[in-house]
C-alpha cells in the first residue's frame, strides 16, 4: 500500500511535468521536439532504474551494525526529501507549469536539443531518485514481493491519471488529490522517522531510553499481514521506546500543523463592531 502511494504520487508528479510539455509543444505546433522530450524522459528513467539498483545491491553487501546506520541514514534521509517534496510540491503547483512553458520556449528559441530534453530528464530524474530511495526504506519493513507489486500498481495508476489529464480530463482534482496523499506521506514519514530511530538505536547511536513503553503484539503482530501493512503504512510498531514514540508525535503534529495551516483558518473570528456591522 504504501509504495503503491508512493510511486502513485512520484509518478504523476512526473507525468504531470511531461504532459505540459508535451502540450505546451503541440499547442505551440513544436511537434518535432516531441522525441527529444521522449528521449530526455527515457535518459532519466534509465538513470533511475541503474541508481535504484545500486542502491539495493550496495546494502546487500552490508551486515550487523553497518547495515543499521546505513538504513537509518536512509530511513532519514527518506523523511527529509518526502517533507521537502510534499511542502515544496504544495508552493509550487500554481507556477510550476509557467515556469515549465517558459524555460522550454527559451530552449526552442535557442534551438538547443539538449536544453529542451534537460527540462524534463531533471525534472523526471529527481522524481526517479526520490522514488528509488522511498522504496528502499519502504523495502527495510516489507518484503521485496510486496514493495515490487505495490509499485509496480502505483506506475500504472500514475500513466494513467497523467494520460487524463494530458487529454484534458477534469474528472481529477489535483489540489485535492496532492492534499490528501500530502497528509497520508506525512504519516508515512513519521513511520520511516521512528523506524531509522530504531535502527540508531540498535546500533549504539542512539540511547535506548524507556525500551518498550508499550507492547501492543498481542493484539496486532508486527508478523501478520495486517501488521505489515500498519508497519509500511503508519510505522506501527508493536513495542517501540519513548525516543521513537516521542520523535513519531512530534514529527506528525508539527508537519501537519504546517501542512494544513494554509488550507484552514486557525485564528479565531473576531466579533464584527457597530462600526462594521453599519
Amino acid at each position: 500500500m504504501s509504495a503503491a502511494l508512493l510511486t502513485t504520487r512520484e509518478g504523476l508528479e512526473a507525468s504531470l511535468i511531461v504532459g505540459i510539455v508535451l502540450a505546451y509543444l503541440a499547442k505551440t505546433d513544436n511537434r518535432e521536439h516531441m522525441r527529444v522530450v521522449w528521449a530526455g524522459t527515457a535518459a532519466a528513467i534509465l538513470v533511475s532504474i541503474v541508481t535504484g539498483a545500486l542502491l539495493f545491491f550496495t546494502v546487500g553487501e552490508l551486515e550487523g551494525r553497518s547495515e543499521q546506520i546505513f538504513e537509518g541514514i536512509a530511513m532519514f534521509s527518506a523523511v527529509a526529501v518526502l517533507t521537502w517534496m510534499i511542502f515544496w510540491m504544495r508552493r509550487q503547483a500554481v507556477s510550476i507549469k509557467q515556469d515549465l512553458e517558459a524555460r522550454i520556449q527559451g530552449a526552442i528559441a535557442a534551438g538547443s536539443a539538449i536544453g529542451l530534453a534537460s527540462v524534463v530528464f531533471f525534472a523526471v530524474l529527481r522524481e526517479g531518485w526520490e522514488t528509488a530511495l522511498f522504496l528502499f526504506a519502504i523495502s527495510e519493513s516489507s518484503t521485496p514481493g510486496v514493495t515490487a507489486i505495490g509499485a509496480v500498481i502505483g506506475l500504472a495508476i500514475a500513466i494513467t491519471l497523467g494520460v487524463l489529464l494530458y487529454r484534458g480530463s477534469r474528472a481529477l482534482n489535483l489540489r485535492q488529490f496532492f492534499t490528501a496523499t500530502g497528509i497520508l506521506l506525512i504519516v508515512f514519514a513519521a513511520g520511516l522517522l521512528a523506524h531509522g530511530i530504531h535502527e540508531f538505536q540498535e546500533a549504539g547511536l542512539l540511547p535506548m531510553t524507556v525500551e518498550h513503553v508499550w507492547d501492543t503484539n498481542a493484539v496486532i503482530d508486527e508478523d501478520t499481514t495486517f501488521g505489515e501493512f500498519m508497519t509500511t503504512l503508519f510505522g506501527y510498531n508493536g513495542n517501540p521506546s519513548l525516543l521513537e514514540v516521542v520523535a513519531w508525535a512530534t514529527y506528525l503534529v508539527t508537519a501537519l500543523v504546517f501542512f494544513l495551516r494554509p488550507l484552514v483558518d486557525w485564528r479565531p473570528r473576531r466579533a464584527a463592531t457597530p462600526a462594521e456591522q453599519a
